[in-house]
This record gives C-alpha cells, sequence and structure tokens, in this order.
C-alpha cells in the first residue's frame, strides 16, 4: 500500500473516532510529528505502530488495512 493510503485511512479512522493526532500520539506513546508524518504519508508505519493504531482506535488491523472495509 502507497505510504499516502496509510496515513489517509489513519486520518479517516482517528477521525471517525474523534480524536486529534494529540490524543492519538500520547495514547500510541510517539510524538505527534512522527504521527503527522505517517498521516501525511511521508513515513511508513511499522507493525508495532500499526497494532497501536488498531487498538487505541479499536479496529481490526485488517480493517486499517483495508482488508475488511473502505473508510476512504
Amino acid at each position: 500500500m502507497e505510504n499516502i493510503r496509510w496515513g489517509r485511512r489513519i486520518r479517516a479512522f482517528r477521525r471517525l473516532k474523534r480524536m486529534n493526532q494529540v490524543e492519538l500520539a500520547k495514547e500510541m506513546n510517539i510524538s505527534v510529528s512522527i504521527l503527522g508524518q505517517i498521516e501525511q504519508g511521508k513515513r511508513v508505519p511499522n507493525e508495532v505502530q500499526l497494532k497501536s493504531i488498531s487498538s487505541v482506535l479499536d479496529i481490526q488491523l485488517d480493517e486499517l488495512k483495508g482488508e475488511i472495509k473502505d473508510v476512504e
């Protein structure tokens, strides 16, 4: 999946959960800068970050990867 698609999906799910970047980054224990880079497609999230995002946003990892439904 392209970097930008990861970022768009993460941003869309974050917004659906009514979270801002500061809240999600804090829950993930990463900087807002790193989360911003991920959402902008400048950085690819690693497997640990993907698991953390799916856990914090209470979604399945497959859903985040786009293997269940699409939110774009």
